[in-house]
């Protein structure tokens, strides 16, 4: 059984620690100012008590990117901690480490800022608040605490006042919050003064070049926070409530997540802010040797194009003799992993919507679990569990130890978990009970849930892979076995997504908005583009081959599946590539992009000395130059070159594709050649010097 630890575990570098307490003077309706600066000087925050209520506003470079925006916390009972606020005192302090991811993007990572934590009195009773404000020279991190004190133990908030008063209507990315599909749609590029309520990470572009994205750090035990549109260019945090209209549900101590402001002056600089997981704790598992970052294969695309079933009949996917042809190929090619789905019991009839009759722990008659486990054991594979609750959620937590300790028997650690279902329909158990009470997916009911989920998982041994999730807010850092996750539209909607599936721009948009808050399970790597042998004219894949390639570097996720069916990938030359390239990694570095138009990304295996590089186009044909200064000078390497033949184009001849090798040296250009959809995957071997 895993070891769960709460201490701080080896820092690696310098860590230096300065304090400087300083008392004030209570506000008496006049404005009185505290500042903090990033490390580098470019970036203040300054915070301030006006008439009793709390302000804060960023300068960058002397401008104000985030103008005098409110704060505070409106409790359901009086006195709030929104008004009538005093200043009592504040404490300065710097930080600087340097952290070792046990897998990730990097392997090292500084975590570097200047902090001020303002203490707050509100009332006659005197209740305590602080607002904690960090400032990294990639942007700045604020939250509040509510420290034990006997006027504030258990207590309700009914809003949360923070605001992030734009100095511009600046452009926009976004999905729409409180929707039909949860995170599930592609994203609109508009002014801000043109979203409605939007989920985070938010990105944004202001007139004179500097690129913003708001979104949340280390959500835990709150609700989530999406961004209700106030006009004038002013975005108020808005909590995903509660059915009975209460946001959150606490007792001091207890702390809010951070609000996160990520700053670059060119938009690739966002993907390399960690600034995200800088504000979550560090790793709290003993033990991190059996966490393991890997390719997979599965019993997946399948299902979504019509060859197999998830439920039992003629078409079930998930049956031993399939399963282990499945194993057989995954052995044959190097793959670690074999996903199973449908091999439960609950899958028939209509399963969207009867999540409580699932079964994780009854296999079909056509599945044995033992006998796979064991066949797979033998071939160096492990099967892949999987736990789909249609939103039942009690259903699933009263199941969940004992499913957890049948995966576990069994050798399986790891398990893709599934919450199909649309909007608040989270049916919630109370006593173990359902109720008629239906909860929204991102409020605090359900991130209990997802971290109950994460805690008793870890407790076994078990890495996951949650699809329909909350979004990630760094949590990864700190329960390392939270691997991946979906929250966003798939490779899934090419195979039945109504509008036609994602258009050639949608993962160009990506690494700048929904991956900048961590991993995303896309599942790429698929090569019959049009699956005509299902009969779905109306569908196909809207890339080039070479880009379905490009897609394992340029999003990043520690799990990514070879997602198509293995007959399709036999002795096909591509496939090589997708057998090569790792997902743990030493170093990334994004040579080039702009949202919405291309990306280019280089990463290096964690493992040895080869870099990838992935690039990939929107719907037009761009020619790019890069220059490999990255690479060791006294390394020689050889370049494997995965790319759109001249006459590639993703709708009109997306097959189109070459392999290129030619040797390369540290400091050399390489000419990437787009095809209108297209991409590249380039694999960069070290040799001897």
């Amino acid at each position: 059984m895993q070891k769960i630890r709460h201490l701080y575990p080896r820092i690696t570098g310098l860590t230096i620690i300065l304090i400087i307490l300083s008392n004030c003077t209570p506000d008496s309706g006049n404005s009185q100012t505290v500042t903090v600066q990033a490390p580098d000087g470019l970036t203040k925050i300054e915070f301030r008590i006006q008439e009793g209520k709390p302000y804060y506003r960023v300068i960058r470079t002397r401008k104000a990117l985030i103008d005098w925006s409110r704060l505070g916390i409106r409790l359901k009972s009086e006195p709030s901690l929104d008004s009538h606020l005093m200043l009592t005192n504040t404490v300065h302090s710097s930080f600087d480490e340097t952290w070792e991811q046990p897998w990730g993007e990097v392997r090292e990572i500084r975590n570097h800022y200047n902090q001020l934590k303002v203490e707050l009195t509100s009332g006659a009773q005197g209740r305590l608040m602080n607002i904690v404000f960090r400032a990294f020279n990639d942007g700045i991190g604020f939250r509040y605490e509510f420290p034990e004190q006997e006027n504030l133990q258990d207590f309700v908030i009914l809003d949360e006042l923070t605001e992030f008063v734009l100095n511009a209507d600046h452009q926009a990315w976004w999905i729409g919050a409180y929707q039909h599909n949860r995170y599930e749609y592609l994203y609109s590029q508009t002014a801000v003064s043109e979203i409605d309520t939007v989920h985070t990470p938010l990105t944004m572009q202001t007139a004179d070049g500097i690129y913003l994205s708001i979104h949340e750090a280390a959500l835990t035990d709150y609700a989530s926070m999406t961004l209700e549109n106030r006009g004038d260019n002013r975005l108020k945090c808005d909590l995903v409530p509660w059915a009975e209209g209460d946001k959150v549900r606490a007792a001091a101590p207890h702390v809010s997540p951070w609000r996160t402001i990520q700053i670059a002056e060119n938009p690739v600089d966002l993907i390399t802010s960690y600034l995200i997981l800088n504000l979550n704790e560090p790793n709290r598992l003993d033990d991190v040797s059996w966490i393991t970052p890997a390719k997979y294969i599965g019993i997946w695309w399948g299902m979504h194009i019509g060859t197999y079933t998830w439920g039992s009949g003629d078409k079930h996917g998930a049956t031993t003799a399939n399963v282990q042809c499945y194993i057989d190929f995954a052995a044959k090619h190097g793959f670690p992993g074999v996903l199973v789905e449908g091999w439960n019991t609950g899958w028939d009839g209509d399963w969207v919507a009867n999540g409580d009759i699932f079964s994780f722990t009854e296999a079909h008659l056509d599945f044995d679990l033992s006998r796979l486990s064991t066949y797979a054991a033998r071939k160096g594979v492990k099967i892949i569990g999987h736990h789909e609750t249609s939103a039942g959620t009690g259903n699933y937590e009263a199941q969940l130890e004992d499913a957890s300790k049948l995966y576990q028997q069994h050798g399986i650690n790891t398990v893709k978990t599934g919450y199909v279902g649309h909007g608040q329909n989270i049916i919630r158990y109370e006593n173990g009970k359902p109720t008629e009470r239906q909860e929204w997916h991102h409020g605090q009911y359900m991130v209990r849930h997802y971290r109950k989920v994460v805690e008793t998982a870890a407790r076994h041994g078990i890495m996951l892979d949650v699809h329909e999730p909350i979004k990630d807010t760094g949590i990864r850092r700190t329960w390392p076995n939270m691997m991946t996750r979906e929250g966003a539209r798939g490779q899934e909607f090419n195979a039945w997504g109504p509008d036609g599936g994602n258009p050639p721009d949608y993962t160009t948009i990506l690494p700048f908005t929904r991956c900048l808050s961590g991993p995303f399970d896309f599942t790429p790597g698929i090569f019959d583009l049009f699956f005509e042998q299902a009969n779905r004219p109306d569908s196909r894949v809207n890339t080039t081959l070479a880009k379905q390639l490009a897609l394992y570097v340029v999003i990043y996720s520690p799990l990514h599946m070879a997602a198509d069916l293995p007959e399709n990938y036999r002795d096909h030359p591509a496939f090589q590539f997708i057998k090569d390239v790792p997902t743990d990694w030493e170093e990334t570095i994004v040579l080039n992009g702009e949202i919405g138009d291309f990306i280019t990304i280089a990463r290096q295996d964690r493992n040895s000395g080869d870099w990838y590089i992935g690039s990939i186009s929107d719907e037009n044909g761009r020619v790019l130059e890069i220059t490999l200064d990255f690479l060791d000078p006294k390394c020689k390497y050889r370049a494997e070159i995965y790319a759109d033949a001249p006459e590639a184009d993703w709708k009109t001849n997306p097959y189109a594709y070459e392999i290129k090798r030619k040797k390369i040296n540290y400091g050399d250009c390489l000419i990437l050649d787009l095809a209108p959809g297209g991409g590249a995957a380039i694999r960069l071997v070290e040799e001897s010097g």
